[in-house]
């Protein structure tokens, strides 16, 4: 069933409506803005008022187009809420999850509370919105639903190991949820993009030697011919949703990594041991003993222990992307 389009600028039952969960920011503050373009009335959450607030001014300064509510994508019953107050703005036509957390270090630095923090967010947090918003699309007999995982979910990096376990896990409920909708008229795309320019190495979390953690992580999140423009992959990532698409790999490298890593796990695995060599080391005392609870240096706060101009300089394009997209 198509949902026609009706005036945006108010609610009702032929509004339709896009839900971005994790859009405050970055990489979902990019779609919901793609989402707008299409048409869109969005709802958009995630768990900090005031920076939902500055995200809905930014998108849309009138308000009429834009709903912020507050929402923890790990909390299914806050969840449950959250589209419950969707589907009260029009027909909740789209759903997207785009919440996440980076934390960079190694294994030896990391604890059970980096391991909890990731899952909530990023594989509860996609199980928890596609229950709570698949019964009404089913009952419509239409509906989109994209998940935003990572290359990170297809193949696990070292110093990213929450990080990617959530992804995986993500990856597989995604996957799994297309395949039981098929007939519906309701789809979930697994959205696998790799490494983006949005400035979320200012926001990302970091273990260990986090000076040289954050050198290695924001130039690979930064430069131009390993990290691709966010605007450009958010565009994709909606387009694939609409369309329906069961998985798309955003990015060369992306579509490089998922094909070569499911051919040749082996070789995959063994490639990402001889990258681990390159990254800080671990050592049984100083800065990488693991702690008793989930403690992080900020991205912002790694830039100024490591106070390098070089890496600043080479940086800059993230630092601008960062400015653009509210992760400053």
């Amino acid at each position: 069933m198509t949902v026609a389009a009706s005036s945006p600028s108010s609610p009702g039952t032929s509004t339709r409506v896009a839900l971005v969960v994790g859009a405050s920011r970055g990489l979902g503050l990019l779609m919901a803005r793609e989402l707008l373009e299409q048409g869109y009335r969005v709802v958009i959450a995630a768990r900090n008022e005031l920076t939902l607030r500055a995200a809905a001014r930014d998108l849309d300064p009138s308000g009429a187009r834009v709903v912020p509510r507050v929402a923890d994508a790990g909390d299914p019953d806050a969840v449950a809420d959250l589209v419950a107050f969707a589907e009260r703005q029009g027909v909740l036509d789209v759903v997207i999850h785009v919440a996440g957390i980076i934390q960079v270090g190694p294994l030896a630095a990391m604890n059970r509370g980096h391991f909890r923090e990731a899952i909530d967010v990023m594989t509860w947090g996609p199980i928890n919105l596609a229950l709570a918003a698949v019964p009404g699309m089913r009952a419509r007999g239409h509906g989109r639903i994209g998940i935003v995982t990572s290359l990170g979910g297809k193949v696990s990096a070292p110093h990213l190991v929450p990080y990617s376990t959530a992804k995986f896990g993500a990856v597989g409920f995604t996957q799994g949820l297309a395949a039981e909708l098929a007939g519906t008229g309701v789809t979930a795309t697994t959205l696998a993009p790799g490494l983006m320019r949005t400035g979320s190495h200012l926001q990302a979390a970091f273990v260990g030697d986090t000076a040289k953690e954050y050198r290695w992580f924001s130039l690979g999140a930064t430069l131009p011919l390993v990290a691709m423009p966010a605007e450009r992959a958010a565009q994709k990532m909606v387009a694939a949703t609409l369309a329906g698409k069961p998985v798309a790999a955003i990015g060369i490298a992306a579509q490089a990594a998922t094909r070569f890593g499911g051919l040749a796990p082996s070789i995959t695995v063994h490639g990402m041991g001889l990258f681990n060599r390159f990254l800080p080391g671990t050592s049984a005392s100083g800065p990488n003993v693991r702690s008793d609870d989930a403690s992080t240096v900020k991205g912002e706060d790694a830039r100024r222990r490591l106070s390098s101009p070089l890496v600043n300089f080479l940086t800059g394009l993230g630092h601008r992307a960062a400015r653009r997209n509210l992760e400053r």
